[in-house]
């Protein structure tokens, strides 16, 4: 019995530590909201970078974090055909571990992306790597490779001039990918394992950068995979790719959705809110606006309310009714990040390197640090344990509160 005893304890210890781990693209739950209580919020103060480390090659794909260990994509080469899989210590910034390989499908893209742009995705065990030329690494935390699979071969029209940028997720035992192209357009669940196809559905053909979104209903029920497209919003099973309902209403092509507890806030026509319900095939839409309908970054909820970067505007919203709250205009250029939010603060990053804390709770946000990098960021930071993570285009950095 104390054997049993200390088993389940330490079962509940290790749930706990990766409850604050990064493991997909804006988070385990796809909400973009870091679980830390002393997340960093003056990113100007200079004892909060922790360290940077130099990054080889390109990469447009944010950080995943398992435990002590950050894991990035990154390419390189003239033909930008050697993919790499990155280790780096949560700790000191030491690089672990740099797996590299020879890309198996086309690595023509816009000269703004790479190879590496999806965001890598983990399920706490293993490490699977997608990149742009659909080619599907699957490794272990050490490094170890457990499967590969070129995606072009089986399919080679699955491709685009601009380049793949959505990011996977991993449930169930299933790795969904979403590629949607003007040639040919399908998703699939490979089995997180072998690499094997477990399910595929041929889409729309119309180019959609969004990324699948793990969402999981009240009551416990088994985690759900939110697909956009041209023609419709649905949630599918990861493990069978049974559609468990769909929203017929064509979705945005850049920008994601996100969780907010049990609502789908979503980029219809118009940014809409959902609450799905296992007793309807369509679920109920709570409200929709198009005057809060994103560009490129997803849009992230936190306490009680929704917060959309457009351009340079900054939008806050009622989460339940939709009724505006307020707007502020931020000294920014063009983001492909998405905000994250943390600590009573949304976390922001340009294309120019220019990271922003926005203090909330207010009447109105207020900006709570600047801080100017110089170097290009082009992906969505993690905000892991007590810590905000950034990749630009030469480094990983670190942030955390001063000790």
């Amino acid at each position: 019995m104390r054997t049993f005893a200390l088993i389940l304890c330490l079962l509940f210890v290790s749930r706990a530590a990766r409850a604050e781990d990064w493991r997909q693209f804006r988070g385990n739950d796809s909400s973009g909201v870091g679980a830390g209580e002393n997340l960093p919020t003056k990113l100007d103060d200079p004892q909060t970078l922790k360290w940077k480390a130099e990054l080889p090659g390109r990469g447009l794909s944010g950080p995943v974090v398992v435990g002590n260990r950050i894991f990035l994509t990154a390419s390189s080469g003239y033909r930008d055909d050697r993919l790499h899989v990155l280790c780096f210590s949560t700790e000191t910034g030491e690089p672990l571990w740099d797996r590299q390989f020879k890309a198996t499908g086309r690595t023509v893209c816009h000269e703004s992306m790479c190879m590496a742009t999806p965001q890598a995705c983990s399920d706490g065990e293993r490490i699977y790597a997608y990149y742009s030329c659909n080619d599907v690494i699957c490794l272990d935390l050490d490094g170890q490779l457990i499967w590969y699979r070129g995606l072009g071969h089986d399919f080679p029209n699955a491709s685009s001039s601009l380049g793949m940028s959505s990011s996977p997720v991993v449930s169930d035992g299933a790795l969904v990918l979403q590629l949607d192209t003007d040639s040919e357009s399908f998703a699939t669940g490979l089995d997180a394992l072998t690499g094997a196809t477990l399910w595929k559905h041929d889409r729309e053909k119309s180019a959609i950068h969004a990324s699948p979104t793990l969402y999981h209903p009240s009551g416990g029920n088994a985690a759900e995979v939110i697909l956009q497209s041209k023609k419709s919003l649905q949630a599918i099973e990861p493990r069978t790719g049974k559609i468990k309902w769909e929203v017929e209403q064509p979705c945005g092509s850049v920008a994601s959705s996100t969780i907010a507890g049990d609502l789908v806030v979503a980029p219809l026509r118009e940014l809409t809110v959902l609450r799905p319900s296992e007793s309807a095939p369509v679920p109920e839409v709570v409200w929709s606006d198009s005057k809060l309908s994103p560009d490129t970054p997803t849009p992230v909820a936190y306490e009680d309310r929704v917060y959309v970067l457009k351009d340079s505007i900054l939008s806050c919203a009622d989460l339940a009714t939709g009724k505006p709250e307020w707007q502020m205009r931020l000294k920014c250029k063009q983001a492909y990040a998405s905000p994250l939010a943390g600590n009573g603060h949304l976390y922001l990053a340009d294309e120019n390197g220019v990271l922003q804390t926005i203090e909330l709770g207010g009447e109105k946000g207020k900006i709570a640090s600047r801080l100017e990098l110089g170097e290009t960021i082009m992906c969505t930071p993690a905000l892991a344990g007590e810590a905000f993570y950034v990749r630009s285009d030469k480094h990983l950095w670190k942030f955390a509160a001063p000790n």
